[in-house]
């Protein structure tokens, strides 16, 4: 008899189950992903207590990292007829710029310095190992003497010439407007790195290794910048002989090359082939031993040298895994999509805008503007005998104009020494370095990202794909129709 009511109970909660409306589409992921993230706060509140509630480092660092992603989103979906969407770290810059000077808000949504630091370091040594890992070393070879002048001349130049104009416009001192023209004067790897990997899948400028003499060039220009810029922080922070700080600059590039060689190498060994998921341990070494180089460089004085040693190793250690760095680029690429809203959102954060002087604005604004002027005439001209042709001489003059990742890495750098300091002279002078990163990220990185679209289908000649010949396409033409097909479809991309 009990037996007969328990079937009759189920059968009815059956009949009812099959009756009831089911949660699906929206409302379920909706349900669904607001449950994961209650549980992950409640999981972290459990943990860290206050560092998750307003005013924490956790709770300030998630929320900018929400924020900065949607502002990333909204001004990628910007499009402009004929024209490729605008770079997302332009929103993600004004997402952090916003969150730190809404009243309020302000207050709830802080990330301590020292956190700011750390996550600004671990996103610079993930862009220098992308682009280590997309250096073509074949095509590095026949360009080497190319690429050695396009990474140093552009660059001492501009730091030389926006030094001397800051000196006189800014009342920045030498040592100070040296500072400011090596963070100026290096090119971005999170806009040009990018576009050319892009260019180079579609097959534009392969041919004579462009996008490769770029990205080489680009990570070089960048480490230059960086021990210009660390050996100026020290002359001006320093009370020791100038000589010796000089003397310092030059051991942190030959220490970062010769770390960079044995950590290299030793990727190439270990992990071994026969190992289970290779590609995720690989990864993880890379990346472990990349921003290890960062820190530790950091920590012994030679601020210098980690990057230049993230570069040679993430080089070398593709270079002995060959083909098989695909996969491993692709997962280093996927870290970077979550570190990239984290710099340029504390980036921006790091300005207050009622602080901001409009004669500093306007004056930067010329120095910048004077220093790009420079820097496209010297790389014209430094390409001149490098085998191009005038367009694409023209191409590769305008791919190196955008600033966003070394400045944004290293322009607080000055101010966070100065503040250490207490000296106000010196916080004056690291705020202006600051603010003039901010704005050349701001008015170069849409104009270089726009100019990388619009110019490359249109001045680079593209090689044919296997899978264009495989399907039958014809392999256009420096100037035909074809290409120009393929100019508008890469420009969406773009």
């Amino acid at each position: 008899m009990a037996s007969s009511d328990s079937s009759s109970c189920c059968a009815s909660c059956l009949h009812l189950k099959d009756k009831c409306p089911r949660p699906r589409g929206l409302l379920s992921l909706v349900v669904t992903k607001g449950c994961l993230f209650a549980l992950l706060f409640g999981v972290v509140w459990s943990i860290t207590g206050s560092e998750c509630l307003p005013g924490g480092n956790l709770f300030g660092v998630v929320v900018l990292f929400i924020v900065s992603v949607l502002g990333g989103k909204l001004v990628g979906m910007i499009r402009l007829p004929t024209l490729p969407p605008f770079p997302p770290l332009l929103g993600m810059l004004l997402a952090g710029l916003l969150l730190h000077n809404l009243p309020y808000v302000t207050q709830a949504v802080s990330v301590h310095a020292a956190w700011s630091s750390a996550l600004r370091n671990i996103a610079l040594s993930i862009i220098l190992t992308r682009a280590g890992l997309g250096l073509d070393p074949s095509a590095l070879s026949r360009l080497k003497a190319v690429c050695l002048r396009l990474a140093i001349g552009p660059c001492v130049v501009e730091a030389s010439v926006v030094a001397m104009v800051s000196h006189f416009l800014l009342g920045l001192p030498w040592v100070w407007g040296f500072i400011l023209g090596f963070v100026l004067a290096a090119v971005s790897p999170a806009v040009v790195v990018p576009s050319m990997l892009l260019l180079q899948r579609e097959g534009f400028g392969v041919e004579k290794g462009i996008p490769t003499l770029l990205m080489a060039a680009g990570s070089f220009d960048d480490i230059l910048a960086i021990t210009g810029f660390s050996t100026c922080l020290g002359i001006a922070f320093s009370t020791g002989s100038t000589w010796m700080n000089i003397l310092k600059g030059l051991l942190e590039v030959v220490g970062g090359v010769v770390a960079g060689l044995v950590l290299g190498l030793f990727l190439c060994w270990f992990p071994s082939k026969d190992q289970e998921d290779l590609v995720l341990r690989r990864t993880l070494m890379l990346l472990g031993l990349s921003i290890f180089s960062v820190f530790f460089s950091h920590v012994i004085g030679f601020a210098g040298a980690g990057g230049l040693c993230t570069l040679v190793l993430s080089f070398l250690a593709a270079l002995g895994w060959k083909t098989d760095k695909a996969p491993v680029a692709s997962m280093v690429g996927l870290s970077w999509d979550v570190f990239q809203p984290l710099l340029f959102g504390l980036i921006g954060a790091e300005i207050t805008i009622a602080s901001l002087d409009p004669s500093t604005v306007g004056l930067g604004l010329a120095c910048i503007g004077t220093g790009l002027l420079v820097r496209l005439l010297v790389t014209f001209l430094l390409v001149h005998y490098g085998g191009f042709d005038l367009k694409e001489k023209l191409f590769i003059a305008v791919a190196w104009l955008p600033k966003a990742t070394v400045q944004a890495a290293i322009g607080s750098k000055a101010l966070d020494l100065a503040r250490e300091g207490e000296d106000e002279t010196l916080v004056k002078f690291g705020m202006d370095v600051l603010t003039l990163a901010v704005l050349a990220i701001l008015t170069t990185a849409p104009i270089g990202a726009l100019g990388i679209g619009l110019a490359g289908p249109r001045l680079l000649t593209r090689q044919a794909r296997a899978d264009d010949t495989e399907g039958g396409a014809t392999t256009p033409s420096s100037n035909g129709i074809g290409q120009e097909k393929d100019s508008v479809t890469l420009e969406s991309k773009l």
